[in-house]
């Protein structure tokens, strides 16, 4: 605990939390004491177990007081008991104070990153490779370039591409077998 505070709060009634906090909305700064009496104690110790730093969590249970000072008009007693409400103000306090430790370390302690996603050479690469395939099958007959398209991008077998065009299946597997040889060789120009 800091500064000989002491946490009342195992012998404070929620309800007298809300008055306290009716009245530092109202600008009580007297309330802001008592409530800072009530519950220091244990925003102090959820800080602290977040920072592992008592000089860092105090820091950062003055800053919370000070939100709670100017935020006091926007806790909605609805929503949340007074003390959650405020625990969960420390708490992104004391990650924010986290993130600002690890944007302070120096640039030669960050590890390399992978970065999965394709270069923009590949992208260009394959909207390329995506233009010449559809410009190929447009070269081929519309039986043969249906049924590739049919096969490929729906996923179907021969057997039910032969059945939806009402063709033996030895035809479509010459159609489909056919139509890729021809789109080889246009790809392969």
């Amino acid at each position: 605990m800091t500064g000989g505070t002491r946490d009342d709060t195992a012998d404070i009634e929620p309800r007298q939390l809300q008055q306290l906090m009716l009245r530092v909305a109202a600008e009580d700064s007297s309330a802001l004491a008592e409530l800072y009496k009530r519950t220091s104690g244990r925003l102090f110790g959820i800080c602290v177990s977040m920072l592992r730093s008592e000089s860092d969590a105090e820091d950062v249970l003055q800053d919370v007081y000070t939100s709670v000072w100017r935020r006091a008009r926007q806790y909605d007693p609805a929503k949340a008991g007074v003390l959650n409400w405020m625990a969960v103000i420390a708490r992104n306090r004391s990650i924010d104070q986290l993130r600002g430790r690890r944007a302070s370390a120096p640039i030669d302690e960050a590890g390399e990153v992978a970065d999965d996603a394709p270069s923009a050479f590949d992208l260009v690469e394959a909207a390329d490779d995506r233009r010449r395939l559809a410009g190929c099958l447009e070269e081929l007959d519309e039986t043969p370039r249906r049924a590739i398209r049919t096969a490929f991008f729906e996923g179907l077998s021969y057997a039910e591409l032969a059945s939806r065009e009402a063709v033996p299946l030895g035809t479509m597997k010459s159609w489909i077998r056919r139509g890729l040889l021809r789109l080889r060789g246009c790809l392969d120009r």
